[in-house]
């Protein structure tokens, strides 16, 4: 920025070239009628006016170039923040984007706008060089400086609401926009296109009429001032006139002077011009200051690798954008080679404990512990590889099945991600696509089943055998081989001293856990060995499931036996 201010010092001292060398015409070269020194003088200028374009085209590049730095400094740190959910909500939509945020800086700093903050400064220089030239021009250039700038005071106070506006509505219609290219097989599925296209107009209608009246305050502000300085400039060279009638000022200085409060209150018009621009770069200022705010802790130090436990402190966990509790006060304790089955009824809980488990969600109280250690005292990196994770609605990336395997790792082990498939019983899969590994999936790629999609991000998560697997619904789109494939992917974790946490409403993912825990209106109603969480008809189920029947055909954990098992817990 510095340089550029340089350059921006050096341009608008070169910019008085042209009212000099018109000065120099006007009162020695027409009153001498000397070609030589019209040419000699001409020749000059247009040196100045070359070497004053090559600095404002390098002042262009190198604003480009900072704006292209802003982005990349703060670009990881603001990507980082928008994959926080800890924030999601209901209002999340009428938040802008941390990383449209930043996109709106980088054009703002990148623009003509800036180029006319750093031109401002030189205002009051003009007016004075203009007051020398005459005191009475001098005071009337100042006062129309003063007007220029009030009527840019008022664009500001009248375009900062209907621009904030315009911001809200664009983001909530692009919001929309999202959700419905996610869920594009349930609208056409439901035949809901009319009825969200009517969603849609609506939404359009508010961001088109706050954004076209934020655009005609600033049009309206920008032709008054254009207006204006025109007029200031007649008046000046008016009053110029006046002074050279009456022979206190020549012909020349009277243009001169004109030439200079033109090119000097200039810089006002084109403020005004990129109003919105500024308005939006200074909120999105905000809004990343404000996101960014915690960001700056320094990063934990490496910890050994963990082989004892996970636990849970009293966590509790509230709903997004509300005081509503949505997990309270679960505490439990799974040493390593143990297997938790987590059940209850829909809205207990179950997934945000898994989420929470893994650190996807902050916990408004309490701790996550994986060997004594807090979970935010764990590296990324380490986090990484040492908590596997499969959500409830796997999602996988555009990319190959190896890189979505191996989570887009810059050094992938092959070794690993085929162990992986196998643990996930879809390496056979893989080996019958096109390219194998190499297949490219997700949205702009080859289609995968649910179950297919759902055994690659087993796969993802069981990647380099991590010490805590968390499953959350890992059969839900699962057929029999499926089911088999990641009960023997949950006994090799406990076989290798890791914990598996599988979250269930189907029994056949929990009956071969160790310990089970009962969800129940956000709390662990019940934990405790399998067999008396269950009771009998666990072990009858488990000796009785037929290994190759159908998913519909398997008994096991049945509602009434959860319900039963919530009852005892609380008695």
């Amino acid at each position: 920025m510095a340089a550029v201010a340089v350059f921006s010092a050096v341009v608008n001292l070169l910019m008085l070239a042209g009212p000099l060398y018109m000065l120099q015409v006007y009162d020695r070269v027409l009153t001498s009628r000397s070609v030589p020194t019209l040419i000699a003088l001409s020749a000059f200028v247009a040196g100045i006016y070359l070497f004053m374009g090559v600095l404002d085209a390098i002042r262009g590049r190198a604003l480009v170039k900072v704006g292209h730095r802003i982005s990349q400094r703060a670009g990881p740190a603001v990507f980082l923040r928008s994959l926080d959910q800890s924030g999601a909500g209901p209002n999340e939509a009428a938040r802008p984007r941390p990383l449209n945020d930043l996109d709106q800086i980088r054009q703002f700093v990148s623009g003509a706008g800036l180029s006319a903050l750093f031109d401002l400064p030189w205002i009051p220089v003009y007016l004075a060089i203009v007051y020398l030239i005459h005191p009475l021009l001098g005071i009337v250039a100042t006062i129309g400086a003063l007007v220029l700038l009030a009527i840019a005071a008022v664009t500001n106070h009248r375009a900062r609401r209907m621009t904030a506006l315009a911001s809200a509505a664009g983001a909530e219609r692009t919001a929309m926009v999202e959700a419905a290219r996610r869920n594009r097989d349930v609208i056409a599925g439901l035949s809901m296109e009319d009825v969200l296209s009517k969603r849609f107009e609506a939404l359009d209608d508010r961001f088109l009429g706050a954004s076209a009246r934020a655009s005609q305050i600033v049009g309206g502000s920008t032709v008054a001032i254009k207006v204006f300085r025109l007029g200031l400039q007649s008046a000046v060279l008016g009053f110029g006139a006046y002074l050279a009638i009456q022979g206190v000022l020549t012909g020349g200085a009277m243009i001169a002077a004109a030439i200079i409060m033109a090119r000097g209150l200039q810089p006002v018009e084109m403020v005004v011009q990129n109003w919105r621009g500024l308005l939006s770069a200074r909120a999105a200022y905000r809004n990343l200051r404000a996101e960014l705010s915690d960001t700056d802790k320094p990063e934990p130090m490496p910890l050994p690798d963990p082989v004892r436990d996970v636990a849970l402190e009293r966590v509790s966990v509230l709903a997004p954008n509300s005081r509503a509790p949505i997990l309270i006060d679960a505490s439990l304790k799974l040493n390593a080679g143990t297997v938790l089955g987590v059940i209850g009824a829909t809205g207990t809980g179950k997934s945000t404990l898994a989420r929470t488990m893994v650190g996807a969600v902050t916990p408004a109280a309490g701790r996550v512990l994986i060997d004594a250690a807090p979970l935010d005292q764990w590296p990324k990196a380490a986090r990484s590889r040492h908590i596997g994770y499969l959500p409830q609605d796997v999602e996988l990336f555009d990319g190959t099945i190896a890189e979505n395997i191996s989570r887009f790792s810059a050094e992938p082990d092959s070794r690993a991600i085929i162990a992986a498939a196998h643990a996930a019983g879809i390496h056979e899969k893989i080996l019958s696509l096109p390219q194998g590994y190499g297949t490219v999936i997700g949205e702009h790629g080859i289609g995968l089943s649910a179950g297919q999609r759902q055994r690659v991000g087993l796969a993802r998560a069981l990647y380099r055998d991590p010490f805590v697997v968390v499953m959350d619904e890992p059969n839900a789109n699962l057929d029999a081989e499926g089911e088999a494939a990641l009960a023997e992917a949950i006994a090799g974790v406990r076989r290798r001293g890791g914990i598996a946490v599988v979250v269930a409403h189907r029994p056949g993912a929990v009956l071969s856990a160790d310990l089970i825990a009962v969800m129940d209106a956000g709390r662990i109603a019940r934990i405790g060995p399998r067999e008396e969480v269950l009771g009998p008809a666990a072990k009858r189920a488990a000796a009785q499931r037929p290994r190759t029947a159908p998913p519909e055909a398997r008994t096991g954990a049945s509602p009434a036996m959860i319900r039963t098992a919530v009852a005892e817990g609380q008695s």
